[in-house]
């Protein structure tokens, strides 16, 4: 059993490496995959940010304590790892790059960094899935949730402090329903005509 104080260190560390692995080096990567007109990374990165946006779309329902919020950030972990490797004809031309192209290098890298940074973040994130099934009003009271509701605060007091948590909640709401309905567009319709083609 994990203590609490462990648990909340877990969590805002985890944070942490998430703006690090999950924003800013798939940010360098986009724009170095940009410049150097990688057709196959590019693909793959801006599959990648797509599929990445329901983590934003988590923080800001985070911002209200919305119990779904709890439930999407775990989702989004599964679904991060399986967009980067999912596509078998952007692997092949992945790997058909030379071995020692840094940008191949640094992507494939990143990658697994993403990939092993995820799985133990779904290991983490588990703790907090009975938090989805609470009323907000317990979510917020609750111990361990309020673990996972502290960063989410402290970026809206540093990035959003001017905007109330009912509008940001609706900006975090409306964002899963865009999402969920492309999702839902994807599986229905591009999946079972492309297969695992991206291009």
């Amino acid at each position: 059993m994990i203590s609490q104080t462990l648990l909340r260190s877990l969590v805002w560390t985890d944070y942490r490496l998430a703006v690090l692995i999950l924003v800013f080096i798939p940010l360098v990567l986009l724009v170095w995959s940009l410049f150097s007109k990688l057709e196959a990374i590019q693909r793959l990165m801006l599959i990648y940010w797509r599929v990445a946006s329901l983590l934003a779309i988590t923080v800001l329902m985070m911002v209200a304590a919305l119990p779904l919020s709890f439930l999407t950030g775990f989702l989004a972990r599964l679904l991060i790892p399986i967009s980067l490797w999912f596509w078998v004809d952007l692997n092949e031309e992945v790997e058909d790059l030379p071995r020692f192209r840094p940008l191949r290098l640094g992507f494939t890298a990143w990658r697994w960094a993403v990939t092993v940074y995820s799985g133990l973040g779904i290991l983490l994130s588990a703790r907090s899935l009975p938090c989805s099934f609470l009323p907000r009003e317990a979510i917020v009271q609750d111990a361990v949730c309020n673990f996972w509701l502290s960063p989410p605060y402290g970026l809206r007091e540093w990035l959003l402090s001017g905007y109330k948590p009912g509008l940001i909640s609706f900006f975090g709401v409306f964002g899963l329903v865009v999402y969920g309905l492309c999702l839902v567009q994807f599986l229905l319709t591009r999946l079972p005509r492309q297969g695992r083609c991206a291009l």
